[in-house]
């Protein structure tokens, strides 16, 4: 067998080595691509490829596990061994990434007694149910057990979020009572700070940047002595988020000069080699002064580009990597890209009359949030009849997250956006009384980052005011749009009102596209069943990325649902991708 250690430098087997890895998340892209990505990060120069594992995924909701397809996680790191990588694995129970909710479930939310990511309540006891599973499919890929697993992170920029020494040792303890053999890495902003927060004995701290290499390996250098020196996130580019007017762009010659002084200082994984495609619902947010949502393209102004291009970055960058490594020469198997042209819409249903055929409603006098009755992700629809109100004047939602399209008899009223939520508008709509009132609630992507992930239930929490008054009386209808199939596009349409439009093309070969919702106004696609994310008119993505693997020779469906009342009734898929 193998060993990997940690002394005042790496040693494999014995002897230096010099770790050059790249992030490369398995659940990003489709599997069927994992190969091309992977042979390409080899070909770059890389020994090593580096993945989170995000637990939001692989536990969906309580005791429920899935390690199928794109979550196959022991096919990626056996694919990755067959290919002559090593690996680090970070599965810790968050991730960031810009992540939906930072990689932790949705239903942690469930109910009032979650306090995330420290040691104190049951969070600590609800992830180790998960690691029970988890860290069993991953020991015998350590490469002191004949795989090739060198390091593991025990969690992600915990300095940066808080301080909880217990928790970050409890972690620490239940890998290796689980067994956990190869060393341990923690990762931070190189603040001395957040290196103290996050540091805990038996893990090898490493620190998180794009730029001014000298200056944060010194700072990490004086936390941690004569060991070695690593930057586990090199950000080569950064994350777009919707309205940010452009694709965000690194500085490359700067980028390509701290490279190579991280070679020659000390080791380095490049975040992101690709970044790939925040598929589904699964983009996080931030949140400053405003909610910033990201894009369904996690392109990162990666080295690869969103759809596995090989770009200038990766040409500079292969040369730097070649003065301390073999960069060899590798043929990558052919990935087309294909126009298939402008399609017409073939079907539409509203939403309003779908309500019974994709969900069933949920009675309570008072709303509740999505995670209190079960649902993570997408939408849900909360309906009422205003039995009391002749007018729908003052208008106030509490406690509500993301987005609201609010509407009397079908008729759109107001759309409200983040903190618009918790204001009191004055709606001024007359003539209410007896009338149905239907308010369809957006989960735009959980916080990834700081304190307000502990504030992240979506839909409506507390209440609705009207006129002063709080309004009682719901029917809930969770909308996780995970059985679209059921759609009868025979039941007709409310103009302006959200809808499901349906479209069909044949193809002759599968082959990458990019679907151009040009003229749409918001909502989400689906290609044969498969949710390919969100589209919003406002960008700076205006394209979103169909790998050729979710085509079909033959017959294929695109359903596009859209909330705003825009929809030309033309999509067009293109050789080309947009992404501002």
């Amino acid at each position: 067998m193998s060993s990997f250690e940690i002394r005042d430098q790496f040693y494999l087997d014995g002897k230096p080595f010099k770790v050059i890895s790249g992030a490369f998340h398995y659940f990003r892209t489709v599997p069927e691509y994992w190969e091309d990505r992977l042979l390409k990060l080899k070909a770059l120069g890389c020994n090593t490829v580096e993945t989170y594992i995000p637990w939001n995924l692989h536990e969906p909701s309580p005791s429920v596990y899935d390690f199928k397809g794109i979550l196959d996680v022991e096919r990626f790191i056996e694919l990755a061994a067959k290919l002559g990588l090593y690996m680090i694995v970070r599965p810790s129970p968050y991730i960031c990434a810009e992540w939906e909710f930072g990689g932790l479930p949705g239903w942690l939310l469930s109910g009032d007694d979650m306090k995330l990511r420290i040691s104190e309540g049951p969070f600590l006891k609800t992830f180790e149910n998960y690691y029970n599973v988890l860290i069993p499919k991953l020991v015998p890929h350590q490469i002191d057990h004949g795989g090739n697993i060198i390091l593991m992170q025990v969690e992600n920029e915990y300095g940066y979020y808080a301080n909880d020494t217990k928790y970050m040792e409890s972690l620490r303890d239940i890998m290796r009572g689980l067994g956990v053999t190869v060393p341990l890495i923690t990762s931070d902003n190189p603040e001395i700070e957040n290196l103290r927060g996050g540091s805990i004995e038996g893990a090898l701290p490493t620190g998180n940047f794009g730029s001014r290499t000298d200056e944060r390996f010194e700072i990490l250098k004086q936390h941690i002595g004569n060991k070695p020196l690593m930057c586990a996130e090199f950000w080569v580019g950064w994350f777009d988020h919707w309205g940010n007017g452009g694709h965000m762009r690194g500085n490359l010659e700067e980028s390509v000069k701290d490279l190579d002084r991280m070679l020659e200082l000390g080791n380095v994984s490049i975040y992101m080699f690709q970044g790939g495609t925040n598929f589904g619902f699964m983009n996080g947010s931030n949140y400053y002064d405003k909610l910033t949502p990201d894009v369904t393209s996690y392109d990162y102004d990666g080295i690869l580009t969103e759809d596995g291009r090989i770009t200038e970055k990766y040409r500079r960058y292969r040369e730097v990597i070649g003065k301390y490594a073999p960069t060899p020469d590798i043929e990558f198997p052919e990935i087309k890209r294909k126009a298939y042209g402008e399609l017409s819409c073939v079907g539409k249903v509203g939403l309003f009359e779908s309500l019974e055929d994709i969900s069933k409603p949920v009675h309570r006098v008072a709303p509740c949030s999505m995670e209190r009755l079960g649902q993570s992700y997408g939408y849900i629809l909360y309906r009422s009849v205003l039995n009391t109100e002749e007018k729908l004047g003052k208008f106030k939602l509490w406690e509500a997250g993301d987005r609201a399209n609010v509407f009397v008899d079908g008729e759109p009223v107001v759309t409200l956006y983040d903190t618009e939520l918790l204001e009191e508008k004055k709606l001024g709509v007359k003539d209410t009384l007896n009338k149905r009132l239907d308010i369809l609630m957006e989960n735009m992507g959980r916080v990834n980052f700081g304190p307000r992930m502990e504030h992240q239930r979506k839909g409506i929490d507390q209440c609705v005011q009207i006129n002063g008054h709080m309004h009682n009386n719901w029917d809930i209808y969770t909308l996780p749009l995970t059985n679209i199939e059921s759609l009868d596009f025979s039941k007709g349409c409310t103009e302006g009102a959200p809808a499901f439009y349906r479209f069909e093309f044949t193809a002759d070969e599968a082959a990458d596209t990019f679907l151009d919702f040009e003229g749409w106004g918001k909502g989400c696609a689906f290609i044969n069943g498969f949710n390919l994310g969100r589209f919003w008119e406002i960008g700076p993505q205006k394209r979103l990325y169909i790998p050729g693997p979710l085509i079909r020779k033959g017959h294929n469906e695109i359903v596009m649902f859209e909330t705003d009342g825009k929809a030309p009734g033309t999509i067009t898929l293109k050789d080309e991708p947009d992404i501002g």
